[in-house]
């Protein structure tokens, strides 16, 4: 019984926690952090917010992955990278999710072409047919600010609809997307840290 215990932690603590994400460049991130330091630094006590250096466009997120199954992921990857086309996407305006009355997550939006869609499509598709969990909700295309924290009030949520309802920010920027990544997540105390396993190139224009 102890070895079989033993055995189940031993490959518990073998598993990456694992998500596939399109990159975003370092001057869209610090125009982000720039134009939304005063929000930030108002909601401090209400909201988790991601580093900057950690903001990016989740297209799937896998959760706890083997180590032997990383193989088949980036072949699903490269696969998928080859039918789509390079494209761009831009920054929107702020937004929460689920609502702006129920705020949980704060985000920014992004605009992009129906590549992206169809991008996400198919890495949800091929995933499910590799045993991983389907995302039941509709795929939106959002860069995660913050997490609002758990427990707040009624008043406190009020508090974070009218920071995001009063902000003016100047959100530019736009990226050309010629690749997309496999990363794994690993919580230190300091925050997650996300470390790149693997990049599959889009297709260029003239292939």
């Amino acid at each position: 019984m102890h070895l079989e215990a033993s055995r189940d932690r031993t490959i518990s603590m073998s598993m990456l926690r694992a998500f596939i994400a399109v990159e975003i460049p370092a001057e869209i991130q610090q125009n982000v952090y720039k134009e939304t330091s005063h929000l930030r630094k108002g909601l401090d006590s209400l909201v988790r917010w991601v580093p900057v250096e950690n903001l990016h466009l989740t297209l799937k997120f896998l959760g706890d992955v083997s180590p032997s199954s990383v193989e088949f992921l980036m072949q699903l990857l490269r696969i998928e990278a080859e039918a789509i086309q390079c494209f761009t996407i831009h920054l929107a305006g702020l937004g929460s999710f689920p609502s702006l009355k129920r705020p949980r997550v704060i985000y920014i939006g992004i605009q992009a072409p129906a590549a992206l869609d169809a991008l996400q499509r198919g890495i949800e598709s091929a995933s499910r047919r590799l045993g991983y969990e389907s995302e039941e909700r509709p795929f939106s295309a959002h860069l995660t600010l913050g997490r609002v924290k758990q427990n707040v009030t009624a008043v406190e949520q009020q508090k974070i609809r009218q920071a995001i309802e009063g902000i003016q920010v100047d959100l530019h920027g736009s990226a050309r997307v010629d690749s997309v990544h496999l990363y794994k997540s690993e919580l230190k105390p300091g925050g997650s840290v996300y470390t790149r396993l693997y990049s599959a190139p889009l297709k260029k224009a003239n292939q």
